[in-house]
C-alpha cells in the first residue's frame, strides 16, 4: 500500500449520546483496498470488548460505514452502528460477560481503527493505519445525578437541565438486585426526570413529593422482574390510585411477566453449552385468575415491548394472554404491543451490545447461572433501536401531551 500517513479516519460526532448515530469515514486509501474497521472498548470492569467489519474502498479511496456494505466480520451488510451493537468480549475472555455501564458520569470510550487487509484476529499485535477515539455518553450536559437514601431508599435521581418541574419515570430493572443507572441517565438526557431504584412504592411517593417533579405525571419503565412490579403497582397499589385515575401514569414494560409463575423445576432446560432456559417455567399460561394480575382493572396507557425469541420468559404467550384479558374487560384501547422477531429478553437502549447468554446471580440464590436470554444479534439490535424511539414517543405523548421536551445541546458534549 501507499504510505500509511495519507490515511485518515474520522468519526462524527466524536462525542454524543449513547443512542445517537455517528458516521465513520475512512479517506485517502488506494481505490479497491481491502480494509478492516475495528472498534475496541474497555468496560468499567476492565474487560475488553471489540467488533470489526471488512470493507473495500471505493474509486475515490473512501469507506463510509454508514453507507457501505460490510463483507464480513462481527456483522455484515449496511449497518451504520454495527461496530457498537456487535461488540463482543475479546477472544480469551471469561465466559458469560455482559456489557453494562456502571459509572454514567464518565463516557463509554471506544477506539475506532482501520487496518490493512481483511483481518479477523490479532488486532492487539497490529499497527493501525489510522485511529480515532469516540465518547458515548448516557448523561448529557446539565443532567444532574442525585443519590437518594432517604426513607430507606437505595436510588439515584436524574434531573434534566433546567428548573422543572419535570414529568418523571420510575425505572425498574430485573431480579439481579443491583442499582442500574444508565437507562435513567439517558432518559434524563431526553428531558424526563428518572429515578433508578433498587425497589419500590416508597420510591413512587418520593417522586410524587419532590419539588422538581410533576407529581401527576409519573411513568414506570420496567425490564424483566421490574415489569412484574410495575404492573402490580399500577393495578393494586393504593399509593398510586389517584395518579392512575387521572390518566397521567404511563407504564412501559419490556416483557409481560404479569402473572405469578409456577416454578416447575422440571420445565427448566439446559442447552449443550450449559445455558439455562427458563421460559418454560411459566408455561402453559395459567387460566387461574387468582394467579394473575387483573389487568382488566388497569386505567393507564400501557406499552409492552416483546422479544419473540425471549428464552427467559414466555413473553409472546404472556402478551397475547394479557391482550385477551384486556379485550374482555373493555380496556384494550390502553394497550400498545411492540413485538420483534429474533429478539431476546434483554431489550436495552440503542446500540447496547447484544448478549445472547451471560452470567446472572438471582438475589435469592447463592449460585451464578449462565442464563440464555435469546435473540439474534442483528435483529435484536434493530429492535432495540426501533423500540427506544417508540418508547420515548409514547412517554412524550402521555406525559407531555406530545410536546417534545427540551434536550441538552449535544454540541456541548
Amino acid at each position: 500500500m501507499e504510505e500509511e500517513s495519507q490515511f485518515t479516519l474520522s468519526v462524527n460526532p466524536s462525542r454524543g449520546l449513547m443512542d445517537e448515530k455517528f458516521v465513520i469515514l475512512v479517506q485517502n486509501a488506494p481505490p479497491g483496498s481491502e480494509l478492516t474497521v475495528h472498534a475496541l472498548h474497555q468496560c468499567d470492569d476492565g474487560h475488553g470488548w471489540d467488533a470489526f467489519a471488512h470493507y473495500i474502498s471505493d474509486a475515490t479511496g473512501r469507506v463510509n460505514v454508514s453507507e457501505d456494505c460490510s463483507l464480513g466480520g462481527t456483522y455484515s451488510g449496511i449497518e451504520p452502528m454495527g461496530l457498537l451493537w456487535s461488540l463482543r468480549p475479546v477472544p480469551g475472555s471469561k465466559p458469560g460477560l455482559r456489557l453494562r455501564k456502571k459509572n454514567v458520569q464518565e463516557p463509554m470510550l471506544v477506539t475506532v481503527s482501520v487496518y490493512e487487509g481483511h483481518r479477523k484476529e490479532g488486532f492487539a499485535d497490529l499497527v493501525p493505519l489510522a485511529s480515532a477515539l469516540v465518547e458515548r455518553w448516557y448523561m448529557a450536559p446539565g443532567v444532574r445525578r442525585i443519590p437518594v437514601t432517604e426513607g430507606g431508599l437505595t436510588a439515584t435521581l436524574f434531573l434534566p437541565p433546567g428548573l422543572g418541574p419535570f414529568p418523571a419515570v420510575l425505572d425498574l430493572w430485573g431480579g439481579g438486585g443491583q442499582l442500574v443507572e444508565y437507562r435513567a441517565a439517558l432518559l434524563a438526557s431526553h428531558g424526563l426526570a428518572a429515578l433508578a431504584i433498587d425497589y419500590l412504592t416508597t420510591a413512587y411517593r418520593y417522586l410524587e413529593e419532590h419539588p422538581q417533579i410533576l407529581g401527576s405525571r409519573i411513568a414506570m419503565l420496567g425490564l424483566s422482574f421490574g415489569t412484574s412490579v410495575t404492573l402490580r403497582m399500577a393495578v393494586y397499589s393504593k399509593v398510586m390510585k389517584v395518579t392512575v385515575e387521572d390518566h397521567h401514569l404511563t407504564q412501559v414494560c419490556d416483557y409481560p411477566s404479569f402473572f405469578r409463575p409456577t416454578r416447575n423445576v422440571a420445565n427448566t432446560r439446559i442447552t449443550e453449552e450449559n445455558h439455562v432456559i427458563l421460559r418454560d417455567l411459566s408455561l402453559p399460561i395459567t387460566t387461574d385468575p387468582l394467579k394473575k394480575v387483573d389487568v382488566g382493572r388497569l386505567q393507564c396507557p400501557l406499552m409492552l415491548v416483546v422479544g419473540e425469541d425471549d428464552q427467559n420468559t414466555a413473553a409472546q404467550e404472556s402478551a397475547n394472554d394479557m391482550k385477551e384479558m384486556m379485550e374482555r374487560a373493555g380496556n384494550s384501547h390502553l394497550l400498545t404491543v411492540l413485538s420483534y422477531p429474533d429478539t431476546g429478553h434483554l431489550i436495552e437502549p440503542p446500540y447496547t451490545p447484544h448478549v445472547r447468554a451471560s452470567n446472572f446471580k438471582p438475589v435469592n440464590l447463592n449460585e451464578i447461572l449462565m442464563i440464555l436470554w435469546g435473540g439474534q444479534t442483528a435483529a435484536h439490535s434493530r429492535a432495540q433501536e426501533d423500540s427506544w424511539k417508540k418508547i420515548l414517543l409514547f412517554l412524550r405523548v402521555n406525559l407531555f401531551g406530545g410536546i417534545r421536551p427540551a434536550a441538552a445541546p449535544l454540541s456541548h458534549l
